[in-house]
Formats: structure tokens, C-alpha cells, sequence
């Protein structure tokens, strides 16, 4: 059964909705343990005091704020609910928007937001009303000593919230303008119009379950073969090549020709587009899509898979 990492409860108006906070994700990270390479032995990590070397205690630690040079301010526990007790147990709404209007830049963590006890009438309301209006809460809560805002909305019949950065913690793009260059060639219409149709070739349905953590497969797979004693051949990997501008052309028609030429099922082949610029192509369905997806991957594996496959 989940656990609620957090309870509060959601300031709409004036009605006050007791709630508890889940993590709406679970990590599937593979974890190492540092070892000394002679004999496999565990490295234990300690939290010593600059001043003598000595080891401190997790209750003998306090925060500081270092406002010059080996000079702090140290802020309690007590310091922190000071600051405003009744702000650090609820979610209040700012304001509804449209989804649509927040960019995803601005997303950072998913929660899922469920009923307190004897709050899920009242749960329940929101949720509908919120539903039927398709609007997303923008909301401002703290969590672990620190202010957030937050995105929430429906899923189904729960209330999922996902933090979200405020406006001066993302960098914006004009920082990196100078790297695109001043000078560059601008698209040709004949490149603009073969990306496109090679988009559109590989448009479809999004489908979560569609896609995986390949590098993590792989790399428990080598730990299973590690731990069975068989060998590991090492493969000198080749990072891909930049593809030059006078080859955009010539890449994006191989590219679309590779996905065009995806069998189907039975062994035929699909019917290629008979002139590049046509808008009559048929839709394919997300399946299809999904192999011809899979189909440019294979098309332009790169050199250190190949020499992968073949060690294999």
C-alpha cells in the first residue's frame, strides 16, 4: 500500500480540502556499491568536522547559511516554522488555466494527491468540478523547508499535482543564442518539405508502455552474464557523426525511403508515395508506425552497435 510522504490540505475559496501526498513515481535505477578493488571490501562513507576530523552524528548537525567566508547564520528547525506555521500545511490555489499555457519546461516532479479522512466528499467535488471544467490549479505549497508551485489536475477520478519551477529558476534561450550562429544557411523549402513528410511518417499515438529503459536492460543483462562468470568482449564505441549540411538532403531521403520500405504484414510492401510533395498519403496506423520507427533506428544503428552484434 502506498505511503503519504505529506499531509495538508487544499485552500479553494474558502473551503479547505484535507489531503495526503504520494510519490506518483517509482525510480528503476540500478545502484552500485563503492568497494576498495584488492578484496570487494565496503567503502563507508563518514561525516567528519573540518575542525578536528572527528565523526558528528546526524543530531549534532544544524544548517548554516555562509554569508562570508567561514562565517554562518545557523537557521533550527523552530527558525524555519516560524516563518509562517499555517503556510507550511497548505496547498493554495492561485489560479486556473488551460494546460496548454504551461510548457513543460516548467514541470518537475509528479504527485498523486488523495482524500484525508472524512475529506472525500468534499475530494470528490473538486475533482468533478475540475474535470468538467478542463482547467489545471496552479497552486503554491511547502515542502522540505522549501516553496513551491505546483500544477494540479484530474486523472480519472484522482488529483495528481507535479511541482513546477518558478519563472527565474529557468534559464532562458536567449543565454545559449550565441551558439546557433548568426550566419548560418537557412533551411531549403525541398529539405523543410522532406523533414516534414518524415515527420509525419513517424507520427502517431503516444504510448507509455511503448517504450523502455534500454540501456538499463542491457546493463543488467551484462551484470547477469558478469555474475555467471562468462567473459565480456569490449567494444571500442564511435560516437555518431554529425551529419554535414551538404548530406541533409541525401540523410533525410534515406531516412524516409527506409521507413517507406517497412514490410508489412504477409511479406508485401508498402506503396511509396508517388511524388515527394504530395498530401494525399495514407495515415499509417500507430502499430505500423511504431515498426517503421523501429526500422530507421535499425537503419542507423551505429558503428559501435554493429561491432557489438557481431562480437555477440
Amino acid at each position: 500500500m502506498a505511503r503519504a510522504i505529506w499531509t495538508g490540505s487544499i485552500s479553494f475559496g474558502l473551503l479547505n480540502v484535507p489531503v495526503k501526498l504520494y510519490s506518483a513515481v517509482s525510480r528503476k535505477n540500478v545502484s552500485f556499491r563503492e568497494l576498495r578493488d584488492s578484496d570487494s571490501s565496503r567503502i563507508r562513507h563518514k561525516r567528519v568536522a573540518e575542525a578536528d576530523g572527528e565523526e558528528v552524528d546526524y543530531e549534532h548537525i544544524v544548517k548554516g547559511y555562509e554569508i562570508s567566508p567561514e562565517q554562518y547564520v545557523i537557521i533550527t528547525k523552530s527558525d524555519f516554522e516560524e516563518i509562517d506555521p499555517k503556510k507550511t500545511r497548505a496547498i493554495e490555489i492561485q489560479d486556473f488555466v488551460d494546460l496548454d499555457q504551461i510548457d513543460p519546461i516548467y514541470f518537475d516532479h509528479p504527485y498523486y494527491l488523495g482524500p484525508d479522512k472524512g475529506a472525500e466528499r468534499a475530494y470528490a467535488l473538486l475533482t468533478k468540478a475540475m474535470q468538467e471544467q478542463g482547467k489545471v490549479a496552479v497552486a503554491r505549497f511547502v515542502l522540505r523547508n522549501k516553496e513551491n508551485l505546483a500544477a494540479i489536475r484530474p486523472m480519472g477520478d484522482v488529483l495528481t499535482m507535479a511541482t513546477m519551477r518558478f519563472a527565474d529558476e529557468v534559464v532562458s534561450p536567449d543565454e545559449i543564442s550565441e551558439v546557433l550562429g548568426e550566419d548560418v544557411e537557412k533551411p531549403r523549402k525541398a529539405e523543410v518539405d522532406m523533414a516534414k513528410q518524415l515527420i509525419e511518417q513517424l507520427s502517431g499515438e503516444f504510448d507509455p508502455t511503448g517504450y523502455k529503459d534500454e540501456y538499463r536492460e542491457e546493463l543488467l543483462a551484462l551484470i547477469e552474464r558478469k555474475a555467471k562468470g562468462e567473459s565480456i568482449v569490449e567494444v571500442e564505441s564511435e560516437a555518431p557523426k554529425p551529419t554535414r549540411a551538404p548530406d541533409l538532403m541525401a540523410a533525410l531521403e534515406e531516412s524516409l525511403a527506409a521507413v517507406r520500405s517497412e514490410p508489412l504484414g504477409g511479406g508485401a510492401k508498402k506503396e511509396s508515395s508517388s511524388s515527394s510533395g504530395s498530401g494525399s498519403q495514407k495515415k499509417k496506423s500507430p502499430q505500423k508506425k511504431s515498426a517503421a520507427k523501429s526500422k530507421t533506428a535499425r537503419a542507423k544503428k551505429s558503428p559501435a552497435k554493429k561491432s557489438a552484434a557481431k562480437s555477440k
